[in-house]
C-alpha cells in the first residue's frame, strides 16, 4: 500500500543492510567507469547539488559507508524529492547486483510518491554511469524532463561516440534542444555535427553570436576541407573520397550571406584557411557555383573531390559539354 515506507527508516529503505550490491569487484567497476567520466560520475554530481561534499563515499563500500552516505542524503537542504532521487539511485544499484525481479526501486518510488519524472531522469543518469548511453538516451530525451546536467550528457555522449557515430549525441540535442553554458560542449557538439551533417553545423554556427559564430563557421570550413585521416570518422558513404567530395559541394552550396561569404574568402585567402590543401579549390569551385567562373575555365587544376563535384555540375541539365 502506498505511503506505507519511511524513507527516514534506514531499514525501511535497505533493509538490515546485511545484503549489499557492492563488492571489490563492482566498486572496481564503479571506478573504472568513474574514471571513463572524466572523474565524476553523474550521481557525483547529484551528490554535489545535494550539498554532500564527500562524494568520493559512493560506491559504499560496507553498510556503516552506505549508513553514512544516506545521513547525508536526509540532511541535505534539498526538497524531499531530491532526497528520494538520490535514494532510488541507490536502490538501482540494488535491483541491478541483488535481485532485479524484486524491483526494489520500483517499489520505494510508489510507496513514497516519487514523482514518475524524477524516476526517468536518475534512470537515465544511471545508465549514463555504467556507459549504457543508448539506453539512458531513452529515459534522458523524454520530454517530461527538463535538460539538467544537459553540457555533461553532450559531453559524455560525443566523447564515448565509436567509430565517429555521434548519432546518439546528435539524438539527444535535436531531442532536448538544450541551451549549452560551457564552451567544451559547445566545441564537442559542433563536432559532432561538422563530421555529420554539414548543412545542420552551418545552421548551428548562426544561433551564436559575434566572434564566436565566425570561429565555428571556420572551423567548419577547415572539418571540410582537411584530408580525411587514416580511419576517418565522417560518416556518408564507404568511399571516402566521394563523401568528401559531398561535404565539399554541400559546402559551396550554402546559403551564404554577405558577412558570411566575405569569412569564407577572407579565410580561404588570407586567414589561416589558406594552408588547407583544398582552399585555393574551393574558392574556384564557390565562383563556379556563384555564376563568376565559366565551367569551361579556370577549372583544369581542380582535382581530388573538386573534380568529382565538377564532374556534376558539367553533366547537370543545361551545362555546357
Amino acid at each position: 500500500m502506498a505511503g506505507r515506507l519511511d524513507f527516514r527508516n534506514f531499514s525501511d529503505v535497505f533493509g538490515n543492510g546485511d545484503t549489499l550490491p557492492y563488492d571489490q569487484h563492482v566498486n572496481r567497476d564503479i571506478e573504472s567507469k568513474r574514471k571513463s567520466l572524466g572523474g565524476v560520475l553523474f550521481v557525483d554530481r547529484v551528490f554535489t547539488a545535494l550539498g554532500i561534499q564527500k562524494v568520493k563515499i559512493y560506491p559504499p563500500k560496507d553498510t556503516r559507508t552506505l549508513h553514512d552516505l544516506y545521513q547525508q542524503i536526509l540532511s541535505s537542504k534539498m526538497t524531499t524529492h531530491h532526497k528520494l532521487s538520490a535514494l532510488y539511485y541507490l536502490l538501482l544499484d540494488h535491483d541491478d547486483g541483488l535481485n532485479a525481479r524484486a524491483k526494489i526501486s520500483e517499489n520505494f518510488a510508489a510507496q513514497t510518491g516519487m514523482p514518475k519524472r524524477y524516476q526517468i531522469f536518475m534512470s537515465g543518469l544511471w545508465h549514463m554511469d555504467r556507459l549504457q548511453f543508448a539506453v539512458a538516451l531513452e529515459y534522458l530525451a523524454h520530454p517530461s524532463l527538463l535538460p539538467e546536467f544537459a553540457d555533461n550528457i553532450i559531453i559524455a555522449l560525443v566523447r564515448h561516440a565509436e567509430h565517429g557515430d555521434y548519432s546518439l549525441a546528435l539524438a539527444y540535442y535535436a531531442a532536448v534542444q538544450p541551451v549549452l553554458k560551457t564552451q567544451e560542449a559547445i566545441e564537442l557538439l559542433f563536432e559532432a555535427l561538422s563530421r555529420t551533417d554539414v548543412s545542420e553545423a552551418f545552421y548551428y554556427t548562426r544561433t551564436r553570436a559575434g566572434p564566436a559564430r565566425r570561429q565555428l563557421f571556420e572551423r567548419l570550413v577547415a572539418s571540410v576541407l582537411k584530408e580525411p585521416s587514416s580511419g576517418s570518422s565522417v560518416v556518408g558513404g564507404a568511399d571516402g573520397e566521394v563523401d568528401t567530395a559531398g561535404r565539399a559541394a554541400e559546402l559551396i552550396a550554402l546559403p551564404l550571406d554577405a558577412q558570411e561569404e566575405t569569412w569564407l574568402r577572407v579565410f580561404l585567402t588570407t586567414g589561416d584557411g589558406r594552408k588547407l590543401k583544398r582552399a585555393k579549390d574551393t574558392m574556384i569551385m564557390k565562383k563556379i557555383v556563384s555564376g563568376d567562373v565559366d565551367l569551361t575555365e579556370g577549372t583544369k587544376s581542380l582535382s581530388g573531390p573538386w573534380s568529382i563535384v565538377l564532374q556534376g555540375f558539367r553533366s547537370s541539365p543545361g551545362s555546357e559539354q
